[in-house]
């Protein structure tokens, strides 16, 4: 099989030429894919010099078929030969992917996919190593952050009953910290791990030795989302991927304010971070879990990038300047000591992120109920300007930022 790609107009036309048989379906899938993964969400496809396709075939076209619709991009056949005409009507498929492809005098070809309307513009912006589209959703709304628990307990691992606190978490909050999935902290105990909340669903990893990340996403409900931008972004293929630190600076200027907080949807280039191994609740010395040697059982680290090519689901808090209240659970990003934030990730399996605006309450479920949960990780940057590893590198993806007004705490 011969696989041949060129720009038309906004589309990728892809025409193939060969037998579209077991073996060689998968080639043209990994060819549709590596696509999409750069970012082009219109494709057209020319069969017209396909003798042979068998059903692996058509499993390859039905695939493209609903990852592009599903993302408002299209995917159409542009022509066919008739052999592939006569597989696609056995398969039941013709009114799916094969229209009528010989339009009447003076009308154009109709599409495989009827297209959605097109979504809203946003307002288009060039930084240093990416674009940025971005759409002002709800300028009324600002976060109000409410702080639960001492973070200090963390040194010494000093966690106990007294201190578990019961949250429910709304599909108007998002949230990050260390916390497990059960009805008491009996159930809990041995299990607390970093977690992340956002549109309602939960994700954390548990520390019980099983390293199997879990989730919970409650039924839907018609809460209204309270996010106040949100911004689509892609790095420019001559300068690579994009680190968390200049999208988390992009988010703090898009919002015009000093500390915000942000929920972020994007493929990855690989993330660098940490998790607990053993859950804060059960100490053996008072320098756990941070202190050498002893750290290296109680917290794994990434000693490169992780989760490369997958989808992230990124929650967190920054501050540029004074935190305030938040500095407790805020650290450096980077090398600018003004710049702080806490960011989990639960990364996902890969695929394409919607171009254009999106609903953010709508994606993150997509992700929990169609997408597989690979794991959860505290966000970490190692800038050493040698041996450092670096930070989490997105390509390109969506995220939604509103600034923070007010902070409360609850010391336990």
């Amino acid at each position: 099989m011969e696989i041949k790609k060129q720009n038309v107009g906004d589309r990728i036309e892809i025409r193939v030429i060969g037998r579209m048989d077991g073996y060689w379906a998968d080639h043209l899938g990994a060819a549709l894919d590596e696509v999409i993964r750069e970012g082009s969400h219109r494709i057209s496809l020319d069969l017209s010099e396909v003798p042979f396709m068998s059903s692996a075939g058509i499993r390859v076209l039905v695939k493209c078929y609903k990852q592009l619709y599903a993302i408002q991009g299209s995917f159409l056949i542009s022509s066919a030969s008739e052999q592939v005409k006569r597989v696609i009507a056995l398969s039941g498929l013709k009114d799916t992917l094969l229209p009528e492809l010989q339009p009447s005098a003076g009308a154009a070809a109709a599409p495989a996919i009827a297209l959605l309307p097109p979504a809203r513009t946003g307002e288009q912006i060039e930084k240093a190593g990416g674009t940025y589209e971005v759409f002002t959703l709800k300028a009324e709304t600002r976060l109000n952050s409410h702080l639960v628990g001492n973070p200090a307990l963390l040194r010494g691992c000093r966690f106990r009953k007294e201190n578990c606190r019961g949250r429910a978490f709304p599909e108007t909050a998002f949230a990050l910290g260390v916390g497990a999935l059960g009805d008491s902290f009996e159930d809990c105990e041995g299990r607390f791990g970093e977690f992340l909340a956002a549109a309602g669903a939960v994700a954390y990893l548990p520390t019980d030795g099983t390293n199997v990340p879990d989730y919970f996403v409650p039924a839907q409900s018609s809460v209204p989302d309270v996010q106040v931008w949100m911004a689509r972004f892609e790095a420019r293929k001559d300068s690579g991927p994009l680190g968390l630190t200049p999208l988390v600076e992009a988010g703090l200027e898009f919002a015009g304010a000093k500390r915000v907080g942000v929920v972020m949807v994007a493929e990855t280039a690989g993330l660098m971070g940490a998790a607990l191994r053993r859950a804060p609740t059960r100490a053996s010395s008072t320098g756990a879990p941070f202190e050498f040697p002893g750290v290296r059982n109680w917290l794994s680290f990434t000693a490169e990038r992780a989760y490369a090519r997958s989808l992230a689901l990124v929650v967190g808090i920054a501050a540029q300047g004074d935190a305030g209240a938040l500095g407790s659970v805020l650290r450096p990003l980077g090398p600018k000591p003004d710049l702080v934030g806490h960011f989990h990730a639960a990364a996902f399996t890969y695929r394409p992120v919607q171009k254009g605006e999106i609903d953010l309450k709508v994606t993150v479920r997509s992700l929990f109920e169609n997408q597989s949960l690979q794991g959860v990780l505290h966000l970490l940057g190692d800038d050493r300007s040698i041996q450092g590893a670096g930070e989490s590198e997105f390509v390109r993806g969506a995220f939604w930022v509103g600034p923070i007004s007010e902070v409360s705490t609850e010391g336990t």
